[in-house]
């Protein structure tokens, strides 16, 4: 088994300048950093925050996010979601009414009914007028959390870093190791490699 070791010598022996006392401009040399790392301040409790303020008010969340235009879009697929229900609630309620009165025998009385609907009729009327304001209610719910989640996933991706360093991040430090054998210091440069 053979092992082969090179190493180099310096012959000249000239006296080493320290380079932390030298002026590095005045000798030419100009240093530039080419990796700039800005770090960017990360609120953990951001999306928390937008989701309790949209949880408290739709669309305060999106407001608090700056996504200012997103507020209005809430409002009113909660206010379309209200609105539908509160117009099924009432066709189901004046339909219902008049079901009561035809059933007690009489006269129903409401200019929206023809007296010619029968019993079979206004049942029907009203279980579909029924299902229609369960389902406005249960959507209204639903877009209702759907404005919570939005703020919450909108506060984290507006922490998300999206700059164009975001493979890896080089450093480059200075070197030094003592030999276990020889105690001889060696000397280098480290390069590492973060992905």
């Amino acid at each position: 088994m053979a092992c082969f070791c090179f190493g180099q010598e310096d012959a000249t022996k000239t006296s080493e300048i320290d380079s932390l006392k030298t002026n590095l401009k005045t000798e030419g040399i100009v240093v530039v950093d080419t990796l700039l790392v800005s770090k960017i301040a990360i609120n953990p409790l951001a999306p928390s925050k937008a989701a309790f303020y949209s949880a408290v008010l739709p669309g305060l969340g999106q407001i608090y996010n700056k996504s200012y235009w997103k507020a209005p879009v809430a409002w009113g697929a909660i206010g379309a979601g209200i609105y539908s229900y509160i117009t099924f609630d009432n066709q189901y309620n004046q339909l219902r009414t008049a079901f009561k009165k035809r059933r007690a025998g009489f006269l129903i009385n409401d200019p929206d009914i023809p007296e010619t609907v029968t019993n079979a009729q206004l049942e029907r009327l009203q279980n579909g007028r029924q299902g229609d304001r369960d389902l406005a209610l249960v959507v209204t719910i639903l877009i209702y959390a759907l404005n919570i989640v939005e703020a919450n996933v909108d506060a984290h991706l507006k922490q998300f870093n999206v700059e164009d360093n975001l493979s890896f991040n080089m450093e480059l430090e200075p070197y030094l190791d003592l030999n276990p054998i020889t105690s001889d210091p060696n000397y280098g440069m480290a390069l590492i490699i973060k992905f």
